[in-house]
């Protein structure tokens, strides 16, 4: 009789845990899952919004893709800013979580919400304040030509490898200490009495970070990565609103070929064909965020 109601109990818990998890699984499936089924049947199909039809051959969109030279374009440059600008950026907030996370620093509340404060920054406003400063007549050129490092004002914007470069410095300056938050978050989990027994042991600050700070900070780096790599994929507004995507599409990246054709660039819109290219970048984000995890995984 006691096992029955135990049973019984059981049965209830397990009934209210599923109560619980239903709507949740439900709405996930109506908000995410659905969207991502419908949007396949999407990049199968070509045409205009209100005239959609079935590919002939029906993968013709994905084939498409590795012919369109300016979409493999987009995928170089933006595999460039990921490969230069995510490693750079990830190893500038780890430092800064480091050395914002000493005791004895002074006015540590007031240098972190410097070094934050970027990210807070919106999206369009950073591009356009960088635009600005690299401007022929901006800031930058008027220093540089000042100091004698240039002899007259240089159009940043308007060559591909120095307007690719903007985009990586502005990456960097307001991503930087939105990950160093989570590195600084990582390193106050930390007990400081292991800093302390790797001192005694003789171990100097660069032993230490490397044997302990890394190791430890391992989870939180993985993730900051996989999201990094995400955004970096995703890259839009740097490519829109600093260079347009040029000089002559030398700095577009993949979302923002996505953007044209989605919305008609020149008046035409093939949303079937930006779907395809979607569920590429879906796909790459997906292995590299698989790859990044199984990596990091030290678990037996």
């Amino acid at each position: 009789m006691k096992q029955k109601k135990r049973m019984t109990l059981l049965g209830k818990q397990s009934a209210a845990g599923w109560a619980f998890l239903t709507p949740a699984t439900i709405l996930i499936a109506i908000m995410a899952f659905w969207p991502m089924i419908q949007a396949f049947i999407m990049s199968l199909q070509t045409g205009s919004s209100a005239n959609m039809t079935w590919a002939d051959p029906l993968f013709n969109n994905y084939t498409r893709m590795f012919q369109d030279k300016l979409f493999l374009r987009s995928v170089g440059n933006t595999f460039f800013y990921l490969i230069i600008q995510v490693p750079i950026m990830l190893i500038l907030a780890i430092l800064l979580a480091q050395l914002l996370n000493n005791q004895h620093l002074r006015f540590k509340g007031v240098f972190r919400t410097c070094v934050f404060l970027p990210c807070a920054t919106a999206l369009v406003s950073y591009a356009l304040i960088f635009k600005s400063l690299f401007a022929t007549d901006g800031l930058v050129n008027a220093v540089l030509v000042n100091l004698g490092i240039l002899e007259s004002n240089y159009n940043f914007l308007g060559n591909s490898a120095s307007a690719k470069a903007v985009i990586i410095i502005a990456l960097i300056w307001r991503w930087t200490g939105y990950n160093m938050v989570f590195y600084l978050a990582g390193l106050q989990n930390i007990e400081y009495s292991v800093y302390e027994a790797a001192k005694i042991d003789g171990a100097n600050g660069w032993k230490t970070f490397w044997r302990i700070t890394v190791p430890l900070l391992k989870p939180t780096i993985i993730m900051t990565f996989i999201m990094s790599i995400n955004g970096t994929l995703q890259l839009f507004d740097e490519s829109v609103n600093l260079t347009n995507g040029g000089p002559a599409n030398s700095t577009i990246t993949m979302s923002h070929y996505i953007f044209n054709n989605s919305f008609g660039s020149g008046g035409v819109s093939n949303f079937g064909y930006a779907t395809a290219m979607s569920f590429f970048v879906f796909v790459i984000v997906a292995i590299l965020a698989f790859i990044n995890m199984k990596v990091g995984d030290t678990r037996d």
